[in-house]
């Protein structure tokens, strides 16, 4: 893998729907009903003229790209977002939607509480729930910490990267490691732990960090790359580390610092 990026290579939200009737949560999540909802889920994603993510019937909503699916180029390229955000992501949402279809109970919950409460998530749904509220917590985090005009780590997320990973060169090997030493799919994150402090980790297919009693390292993630080979085939074929170097290019850091002082908060 090239590690002498250039400087500015390496550092080089979503809207609200109408009001009172859909809530985008602190996490960028979209839930609620009425018609403005049923607008926001139907809006064609940017880019992609006429086409409409199917993401089936419920309470659960996939938020359009906050930029163009060509934003990110050339790092990546507008083919693998559309598809990615389309049809794997959309694909989540709606497997997520069948699972709660008769499940009130759990139709009320964020996705985040259900991957945060998979205990008490019926035995026979459990799995299903499992993998696609965390392919939808993921996602969604993943397309708001991206961006074509990232800047760089700075205040308080560059005093904790210091302080707790050694420096942004050393968090971006750790995570690299991270994403090269998950076998088969899988993500890379960095956590907020319990005790404040910053952890470079991985989780395999959709788990998340929230999954406290499934993963080796719980926390608040961050920052999370995709490392499924949907993420990078395309473009990168199976040469992972290629587009790991890659990805750092196009890392939002203001919305990776945001999420740390919702974490902190």
């Amino acid at each position: 893998m090239d590690r002498h990026l250039s400087r500015r290579g390496f550092f080089g939200s979503l809207a609200a729907a109408g009001a009172g009737a859909a809530l985008v949560t602190g996490s960028g999540l979209i839930r609620g009903g009425g018609t403005a909802a049923r607008a926001a889920q139907e809006t064609p994603v940017a880019g992609v003229a006429g086409a409409t993510p199917d993401t089936g019937t419920g309470p659960f909503m996939l938020v359009p790209l906050p930029y163009d699916n060509a934003a990110l180029e050339p790092h990546i390229e507008a083919r693998t977002m559309r598809i990615h955000h389309n049809r794997h992501h959309a694909t989540y949402v709606k497997n997520l939607n069948a699972a709660v279809q008769d499940a009130p109970d759990l139709a009320a919950m964020s996705p985040e509480d259900l991957i945060r409460n998979l205990g008490a998530v019926p035995e026979d749904t459990r799995g299903v729930i499992r993998n696609n509220a965390g392919g939808h917590v993921n996602h969604t985090m993943f397309w708001e910490i991206m961006g074509p005009d990232g800047g760089a780590p700075a205040g308080d997320l560059l005093a904790a990267i210091d302080a707790d990973l050694g420096g942004v060169a050393p968090m971006t090997e750790a995570v690299t490691k991270a994403g090269l030493g998950r076998f088969g799919s899988g993500w890379a994150w960095v956590v907020v732990g319990a005790d404040g402090k910053l952890a470079v980790t991985s989780t395999p297919n959709q788990d998340n960090p929230l999954m406290s009693d499934l993963v080796d390292v719980p926390g608040a993630p961050i920052l999370g790359v995709d490392v499924w080979e949907h993420a990078y085939y395309l473009q990168y074929q199976n040469k992972r580390a290629d587009y790991l170097a890659a990805w750092f290019n196009v890392v939002n850091w203001a919305a990776v610092e945001a999420r740390l002082t919702a974490a902190r908060g």
